[in-house]
């Protein structure tokens, strides 16, 4: 990617090396958010008791601002570019757009959904509205799932500022209101049409990021090679050996590239409407 003229987003809060920030859920806790993470919904709303009853610790200030490393800075240009294009897309809608916060932490950390943790991967909490990468999972997304390059990092980056554009859409609230008369097969289900959404979305950033010059050759193909990586079908296949369609959460890796090419072609948001069609 060229993001050597990109401003670095001051939306990031970095935790890295301070442990916890606050108070912890507990195992059980844990438990229920990763859970909730894999299904593919904001866990704040499963987690609710957990965190009433949890202990709560004193709290430490993290730095805020574009962090000054290499990876910070990445991290920080590409939050960057994604507010520089929903915001000009929000406001071709006479809305306006709220930016998340991105939250750079180490092994776990606090959150207004409860206790994340790396091997959870990068997640959205609806709740406060802030993305939460371990930046190690960029080298995880390399090593283990064979899917190298910039592009490729920031490909999971705008997946998750993908999840809160659905925030300020509405599409979140829709999602918890029906959530309670769901079976888990239909769960699922949709759940499969958020993560699709926000990889749509996550190619809509992609054309505004090229057609601001920020894009390499090869940049594409990078971002194509992370969404075939952790496609569903790719990782059952990996984990267990075998498929199981209807316990899909996030779409298999055609459907997941599908969807990323439909936003990167045409830029436009309404080409990422996921829930008006019968077959993705």
């Amino acid at each position: 990617m060229r993001l050597g003229n990109q401003r670095a987003s001051g939306n990031v809060e970095d935790r890295r090396g301070m442990g916890v920030v606050g108070g912890g859920l507990g195992v059980g806790g844990i438990v229920i958010a990763v859970i909730a993470y894999f299904l593919g919904f904001d866990p704040s709303a499963v987690i609710e008791v957990a965190e009433q009853v949890a202990p709560q610790g004193e709290t430490r200030e993290a730095p805020k601002g574009a962090p000054a490393d290499e990876m910070g800075q990445f991290v920080s240009k590409v939050l960057g570019s994604a507010e520089d294009v929903w915001g000009k897309i929000f406001q071709q809608s006479n809305s306006q757009y709220r930016a998340p916060t991105l939250v750079l932490y180490d092994g776990q950390v606090r959150s207004a959904c409860g206790m994340g943790q790396s091997a959870v991967g990068p997640f959205y909490c609806s709740g406060d509205e802030k993305l939460y990468i371990d930046l190690a999972f960029f080298r995880d997304l390399q090593a283990r799932f064979g899917a190298p390059g910039d592009f490729a990092q920031a490909y999971v980056i705008a997946h998750e500022v993908g999840h809160h554009v659905q925030k300020l859409t509405g599409t979140f609230q829709k999602m918890e209101a029906a959530r309670g008369r769901a079976s888990e097969t239909e769960i699922n289900r949709t759940s499969v049409r958020m993560e699709l959404q926000a990889d749509c979305y996550a190619g809509v950033w992609g054309y505004h990021a090229g057609t601001m010059n920020q894009l390499d050759s090869g940049d594409i193909a990078e971002a194509l090679n992370a969404a075939t990586a952790i496609g569903d079908d790719r990782l059952q296949k990996q984990t267990q050996g075998r498929l199981v369609p209807e316990s899909f959460t996030h779409g298999s890796s055609e459907q997941r590239v599908r969807w990323f090419k439909r936003g990167m072609d045409s830029g436009r948001p309404k080409d990422c409407d996921t829930f008006s069609i019968s077959s993705l």
